[in-house]
């Protein structure tokens, strides 16, 4: 992870599954403090998450794990933000929740929001505020805008990114105030639709404006941004950001995603990492020849995401212990070389 000297795990911890229940957050609370004592060391979660009950599930869990010794400088927690949060359910009336609860504490206004994403200054700096509350930590390790690209088609791409530019000084004052240590965005469709597509994201735009907004903050030109890392959906079935080159590093070089974050020095989280359940009982037979000493198919995909060259992370949600279970299953065994891995990709006779 660029800017930590932490080793983070191939695999982690996702909290966005189940009902918002106490059963459901006892679940993912012992799945969090599990997975911390067993050598998983990056969890994420976000503050709309399960209505908001997911951030406090895995603070419960941190707790539980710092209790039985794993230090706090070993575990790296996401914390994502942008969507509302709406504590009881969606409102039946959207206009008279948001005049309730936003709308007076100054915190947004409707033009700040498209369908139920807030790019508002404020609201995110409550959002990052709130995770850290949420989750018992001073400072989280990242905090990622979730989905901002949601606003293109309303506002279009340039009045978003010069949001997205405030949105990212919010960020750089939490880094400068100790309360997050790196941020960035998360996206599903930003980093693997074509570059024609009005959704794709450049990572080397991102930076620039990244880099604006740590200069207005820092009143440096010099100052170096904290924008290091991006999460994107990654699977066996959503393959994009590794075979689709559409990204530039400012060389002239055209790279995928992945290469052209590495290059750039972006840190890579996948999400979706089971496709939401679909890839627990399905791969390909290739796959299934090069990992014999793994039990199932659900092990084989997160062998497969794992074994990605530039895939930092891969996250996969869970509230069942037989998943986790699996989780620790793969992460016993080596990822597959890299030439094992590319012949997956090799058109069969």
């Amino acid at each position: 992870m660029p800017g930590s000297d932490l080793r983070l795990s191939s695999l982690g911890v996702g909290s966005f599954p189940g009902e918002a229940s106490d059963a459901v957050d006892e679940q993912i609370a012992a799945i969090v403090s599990a997975a911390l004592q067993a050598g998983i060391n990056v969890v994420d979660t976000a503050a709309h998450y399960r209505y908001g009950r997911s951030p406090r599930a895995v603070g419960e869990g941190l707790r539980r794990a710092f209790a039985a010794g794993i230090s706090r400088e070993a575990v790296f927690v996401i914390g994502k933000g942008g969507f509302l949060r709406f504590d009881d359910g969606p409102p039946t009336d959207f206009d008279d929740w948001f005049g309730r609860h936003i709308a007076p504490k100054g915190l947004a206004t409707p033009d700040d929001v498209t369908g139920v994403h807030c790019l508002a200054p404020g609201y995110l700096a409550r959002q990052i505020d709130e995770l850290r509350e949420a989750t018992g930590l001073a400072t989280l390790d990242a905090f990622l805008i979730d989905q901002p690209e949601v606003h293109v088609p309303r506002l279009g791409k340039e009045i978003m990114h010069r949001r997205l530019q405030t949105a990212f000084a919010v960020c750089e004052q939490a880094v400068k105030q100790g309360k997050i240590r790196c941020y960035g965005i998360s996206s599903f469709d930003a980093f693997r639709v074509e570059t024609d597509h009005a959704l794709f994201q450049s990572i080397a735009s991102l930076q620039g404006l990244a880099a604006r907004a740590a200069q207005l903050v820092h009143r440096s030109d010099t100052a170096p941004a904290a924008f290091r890392i991006i999460a994107l959906p990654y699977n066996q079935a959503m393959t994009e950001s590794f075979t689709r080159f559409g990204q530039t590093t400012g060389s002239g070089q055209v790279t995928s995603t992945l290469q052209a974050a590495h290059q750039l020095g972006v840190f890579v989280v996948g999400s979706h990492g089971m496709g939401k359940g679909l890839l627990a009982d399905k791969c390909s037979e290739a796959l299934r020849r090069l990992t014999p000493a793994l039990e199932n198919d659900a092990q084989r995909s997160l062998q497969f995401n794992r074994s990605t060259p530039g895939l930092g992370v891969s996250l996969t949600g869970m509230t069942d212990p037989l998943h986790l279970a699996d989780m620790l299953a793969v992460a016993r065994n080596m990822p597959l070389k890299r030439d094992q891995f590319l012949s997956l990709f090799e058109r069969q006779a």
